[in-house]
């Protein structure tokens, strides 16, 4: 099924070359109706100011300025509006470090675009405001590096900082997908000296180099499976995890879907419990814990007993 664009372009080419299409010829060529095509008349003509008019002589359409040129692109207010915001989730997600790259791209894509479609970008820039929360400190050079050690598939020697044991070790890696979750980014990659895939924060990465060794990506590889068994970016030991949400907080758990597996088991108080099989024990602790009263850990009982002592030690910091 041909679109509105390949049509556009095809009445342009065919006006170019003195061949006067009409609605009927076009219309026969991309086997559509002529009202298909008259849309399209109208858009050229009310949405991209193309000077067309109609030749009786020659029964078709013809430009009556011969220089008009189409846009290089025409977008709609939609998608005008997810342009946008894209741009600035962009500019503040991926924090500081890539401050300078985006306002760059963002500064030769508008520079194409019409005055009419910058004023409305303009009344756009006033009506948004967005807040990511946290943002990567990971250099962009960084970054490049390892998309382009992925991309030859290119052993890698790192310098990694492991924050739960306060320890730097020599790692030799062989780099498979990068992946962004709650402001940071992510290396999945298969680990020498571990002889597993494992998973990365490249903000921790404290000194690197691509080696000449190649290698081969593990066929059996999926990059969304691997990222469904972790919660938040975290990989370790996979749980059932079954965590009971009173009525109050219930109402907001409900709004988003917190991991791919989940489930959703309604309660006749209003509550819910939710489920879900996933790693990342110590990043489902701190996201429970957030929730404070509102929130009980069912299952697993290593989740439970972890709270019950973090809760514990909370207790004797804030008693007199």
């Amino acid at each position: 099924m041909s679109t509105k664009y390949e049509r556009i372009i095809f009445i342009d080419q065919q006006i170019r070359a003195d061949k006067y299409p009409s609605a009927k010829t076009v219309a026969k060529v991309f086997e559509v109706s002529e009202r298909s095509i008259w849309n399209d008349y109208q858009f050229l003509r009310d949405r991209l100011g193309a000077p067309i008019e109609y030749d009786e002589a020659q029964e078709g359409w013809y430009y009556a300025d011969p220089v008009f040129v189409l846009p290089a692109i025409w977008v709609e207010q939609d998608e005008l509006l997810a342009f946008f915001l894209g741009h600035a989730i962009a500019r503040n997600y991926l924090g500081p470090s890539f401050e300078a790259q985006v306002l760059a791209g963002w500064e030769k894509i508008t520079h194409y675009l019409p005055e009419k479609i910058l004023a409305y970008l303009e009344k756009v820039e006033r009506c948004y405001s967005i807040e990511t929360g946290f943002s990567s400190n990971v250099p962009p050079q960084l970054l490049q590096d390892f998309d382009r050690a992925i991309r030859e598939q290119r052993q890698v020697e790192m310098i990694y900082y492991t924050a739960s044991r306060n320890d730097q070790r020599e790692r030799v890696i062989c780099p498979y997908h990068i992946y962004s979750a709650t402001g940071f980014w992510y290396l999945i990659a298969f680990d020498w000296w571990r002889q597993d895939i494992r998973n990365f924060n490249l903000e921790r990465v404290v000194n690197y180099r691509l080696l000449d060794q190649s290698f081969e990506l593990d066929p059996t590889f999926s990059a969304d499976t691997y990222i469904a068994q972790g919660f938040m970016g975290s990989m370790s030991q996979a749980y059932d995890f079954a965590i009971r949400f009173d009525a109050y907080q219930a109402r907001y758990i409900r709004e988003r879907k917190w991991h791919p597996s989940q489930t959703v088991e309604d309660l006749p108080d209003s509550g819910l419990v939710l489920r879900f099989h996933s790693g990342g024990l110590d990043a489902v602790q701190r996201w429970v814990m957030q929730y404070g009263p509102h929130a009980q850990v069912l299952e697993p009982p290593e989740l439970r007993r972890r709270i019950q002592e973090n809760v514990a030690k909370m207790s004797q910091l804030y008693t007199d």
